[in-house]
């Protein structure tokens, strides 16, 4: 099991992967609002727990179970903002939130519930809508069925 705190540095990692090419110390600092050294001590912990492979000042690379983990969360989050923002009608920023604090209180089960109801009452024919991560398409561009 991991932390909050680590699933946030798994997402940001990965999302800086997509975006950037590359995963960098700076880059996440500057991602989460936090400091390098503290970020050089999670990536510690986390290469222990096998989640990311990084030599001291070297490169980070998330290993496939950091990889699957952090497209967990986000899909989590996803699914959840939908649901908030085109199902409830909630305000963009509020779904935001709010999909945040949702996402870490759901199992598993719940949330592939959530995901096939939000499927079916908005009529999509899946959220792989040439998603790219970087952008943060899915949120806004959800493609319906004609």
């Amino acid at each position: 099991m991991i932390s909050k705190s680590q699933e946030d540095y798994l997402k940001a990692m990965y999302v800086l992967k997509m975006k950037n090419g590359e995963i960098r110390v700076t880059d996440i600092a500057q991602y989460l609002n936090i400091s390098k050294p503290s970020v050089t001590k999670a990536i510690n912990n986390m290469k222990e727990m096998g989640l990311v492979n990084n030599e001291t000042y070297g490169k980070i690379e998330l290993t496939e179970q950091g990889i699957d983990i952090a497209k967990k969360v986000l899909e989590a989050y996803d699914i959840s903002y939908v649901f908030l923002k085109d199902v409830l009608g909630l305000e963009e920023e509020k779904a935001k939130k709010e999909a945040e604090k949702l996402k870490l209180t759901m199992e598993d089960n719940t949330l592939n519930y959530l995901a096939k109801y939000v499927h079916k009452v908005l009529n999509l024919s899946s959220l792989d809508c040439d998603y790219n991560i970087a952008n943060e398409r899915c949120r806004t561009c959800v493609r319906r069925e004609k």
